[in-house]
């Protein structure tokens, strides 16, 4: 048996206050915040101008900087390889709840 027991949830609002607890630390929460804007803007640009080669850098724009953050200031592992899905959704939730002030930017 693994000596880290993988904790298992049931639904998304189960899963965000340990996606939250993750990300405590600042420098970390605000590179997730700079990936996702940049993912946005990423794909805003390749909208506008038809230029769908610049989707290519969207994993990267999202995941590069969410990793330094995780790696280099958190000490972490990242939540996504555990949890993908949820994790995914846990970044843009974050953000939200970041630009609406219901969390510290």
């Amino acid at each position: 048996m693994p000596a880290e027991s993988v904790q298992r949830f049931q639904s998304f609002a189960e899963f965000y206050p340990y996606y939250l607890q993750e990300h405590s630390n600042d420098t970390c929460r605000r590179l997730h915040y700079v990936g996702s804007l940049l993912v946005l803007g990423i794909l805003g640009y390749a909208l506008a101008t038809q230029q769908w080669l610049w989707l290519l850098a969207i994993p990267f724009a999202g995941y590069g900087f969410a990793w330094v953050g995780h790696f280099a200031f958190e000490k972490n592992k990242p939540a996504t390889f555990k949890y993908p899905f949820y994790s995914f959704m846990g970044d843009w939730v974050m953000l939200k709840d970041a630009l609406t002030g219901r969390i510290r930017f």
